[in-house]
């Protein structure tokens, strides 16, 4: 497969959990943050846009502009910061906590054996898993302009959604053994079942 990097998007108000630093929520001992980072430990470069912490040596850490200004501004950021020359680049949610490197490589086998822009997971009714995702580069890039040309110069809160319009999408569906991947915990109690399917 070819070489990857990796975006990690970090913020978000998490007002389904009170308004907690979502990323640093521990799931099995660990933050969400860091189990996300460890299923993309084999990228070249790995960026998270958002509020972070700590974060493990190598880790590029950087702030979306505005601050704030949500998923699609954020990716803005974390694609900013690149190094010449990536063309693959791994596009996740912080609170991706069952992600592993195996999930991740399926998603970059599927990129790799078509010609879309983007490769993602879908769940069992259909939903694409829009953070979830691992998009060429030059598509992305593309993805992101058009959007800000049709938004009058500004990605500022624009729908992740956006993204996938216009791009063609290979949708990959879990074929592992265990719970999803791209399971996100947006609640206490998300995070109560990823603890019961984590022990």
């Amino acid at each position: 497969m070819t070489a990857y990097a990796a975006v990690v998007l970090s913020g978000g108000a998490a007002r389904r959990m009170g308004g907690v630093d979502k990323p640093a929520r521990p799931v099995g001992g660990r933050p969400m943050l860091h189990r996300v980072l460890a299923a993309v430990a084999d990228a070249g470069t790995r960026i998270v846009v958002g509020p972070a912490g700590p974060v493990p040596e190598g880790v590029r850490v950087t702030r979306e502009e505005p601050p704030g200004g949500g998923p699609v501004a954020a990716t803005a950021a974390g694609l900013a910061l690149l190094d010449p020359g990536t063309d693959t680049v791994a596009l996740l949610a912080a609170d991706l906590p069952l992600l592993t490197p195996a999930a991740v490589a399926e998603l970059r086998r599927a990129l790799d054996d078509s010609t879309a822009g983007t490769a993602c997971y879908v769940d069992g009714d259909g939903h694409r898993q829009q953070l979830c995702a691992v998009w060429r580069v030059s598509a992305l890039r593309s993805a992101l302009d058009r959007l800000a040309a049709e938004r009058g110069g500004t990605v500022d809160g624009a729908p992740v959604r956006g993204l996938l319009a216009g791009t063609t999408v290979r949708e990959v569906s879990w074929s592992g053994s265990g719970p999803p991947p791209w399971f996100d915990c947006d609640t206490d109690e998300d995070v109560r079942r990823v603890e019961e399917w984590t022990r």
